[in-house]
């Protein structure tokens, strides 16, 4: 393929991806569903057009520089310097299930790490378009600086050490901007059932990182709460929080 061809259809399937997920959301939880749950939003108020319009805006460059990463992956990958693999063979299945772990575990704590680092004064400049949206919506997923959004592709450097296969890897890339997407949804989906389980505890829910845009210097995680917890950076008021807004959305029921 030439490199034109590979920009194009990286820059379409991220592109499809990011307009599926967030429109999809967008519409069911804001336009379709907006009479019956106005009154279950995390925040009461909605974002107005110029907001949104910014934050597709900032998501259309981050996703053009996601385009070029996925360049630079596919070309180093023929070069034969990466660990992806197209042949389901070259390793055993429960050691691709393994790797489709191991690589969400690693994106959860490069995401932690690579965050707090962001909210230093000295790197907050590159953070703070994506601060903007102090009152989410599904489009604030990738509103970010150019260089926020290279640092986002910071975790793929585990390609270069871990075997993982061509499938596995899209399906971490689907599962990131998915949970992506819930995270800045604006309102608690998690019911209390699973976020109180054994499991489902040590996820995080939409509260705790719309309580991070509101708060900015807690609630760092991406997928799990494991590293909030261990460095003390959970918001004080969290789970009263949680409880509040999960209330809201679920007032019939035990949540």
């Amino acid at each position: 393929m030439e490199t034109q061809e590979i920009i194009l259809l990286n820059l379409s399937i991220n592109l499809l991806r990011y307009f599926v997920f967030t429109g999809l959301a967008y519409f069911f939880f804001y336009y379709l569903k907006n009479n019956v749950w106005s009154a279950k939003k995390i925040q009461a108020k909605y974002p107005d057009s110029k907001q949104i319009f910014s934050e597709i805006k900032n998501s259309l460059i981050s996703i053009l520089i996601f385009a070029f990463v996925g360049l630079a992956i596919f070309t180093l990958n023929k070069l034969g310097l990466t660990k992806i693999y197209l042949d389901i063979h070259q390793h055993s299945l429960l050691y691709t299930f393994l790797s489709l772990f191991i690589y969400i575990l690693w994106h959860d704590t490069y995401f932690y790490w690579s965050h707090r680092a962001l909210h230093h004064p000295k790197l907050m400049k590159f953070h703070v378009i994506h601060h903007k949206s102090h009152n989410t919506t599904p489009f604030t997923s990738f509103s970010f600086h150019p260089v926020e959004a290279l640092v986002q592709t910071g975790f793929l450097v585990l390609i270069f050490a871990l075997p993982i296969h061509i499938f596995v890897l899209a399906v971490v890339m689907s599962w990131q901007m998915i949970f992506n997407v819930l995270g800045h949804l604006g309102f608690e989906i998690f019911p209390k059932k699973i976020h109180n389980n054994i499991f489902g505890r040590h996820f995080n829910t939409v509260t705790h990182h719309n309580m991070h845009h509101r708060y900015i210097n807690q609630n760092f995680g991406l997928y799990f709460n494991f590293w909030d917890r261990i460095m003390k950076t959970n918001h004080k008021e969290y789970e009263k929080q949680y409880e509040i807004n999960v209330s809201k959305m679920f007032p019939k029921t035990n949540a």
